[in-house]
């Protein structure tokens, strides 16, 4: 779990890993914010993983709420979201098998060249910005 704090035209979007002290990321925009926290979140585990250190387990919201040390400064302080930033394997693609209604693949095909370069941004773009919708 990660808290995003929303950015304007002069500040950066900013998001913690309050499970992971250390781990922090940014970006001009959310798009970006949560991007690049994929990647310092794989960085993080990485480097945890090498120095023989216990990836902690993640916490719910309310025992973050309960035991994180900044928690009370981030509700009174900072306009945020929180978002699910999951572990992503760091390179490559797999094969998988899709079902879908033939009609949405006939609307994928006029949009796209290709129907996996334009699902994966699709799904991408979904599991980015939904956790801020339902959080906000």
């Amino acid at each position: 779990m990660a808290f995003v704090e929303t950015g304007d035209m002069n500040t950066a979007y900013g998001v913690v890993f309050p499970d992971l002290p250390g781990c922090f990321s940014a970006g001009d925009t959310y798009e970006d914010a949560i991007k690049n926290a994929h990647e310092a979140l794989a960085f993080h585990i990485a480097g945890l993983k090498e120095d023989g250190l216990e990836i902690p387990a993640p916490r719910t919201l309310e025992k973050i709420k309960e035991e994180w040390k900044d928690w009370n400064e981030w509700k009174t302080e900072y306009d945020f979201v929180v978002a699910s930033i999951d572990l992503m394997p760091p390179y490559g693609t797999e094969k998988i098998l899709v079902s879908m209604d033939a009609g949405l693949i006939a609307r994928i095909d006029r949009v796209a060249k290709n129907r996996s370069e334009f699902l994966a941004s699709a799904v991408e773009r979904f599991l980015d910005e939904e956790p801020a919708r339902l959080y906000t």
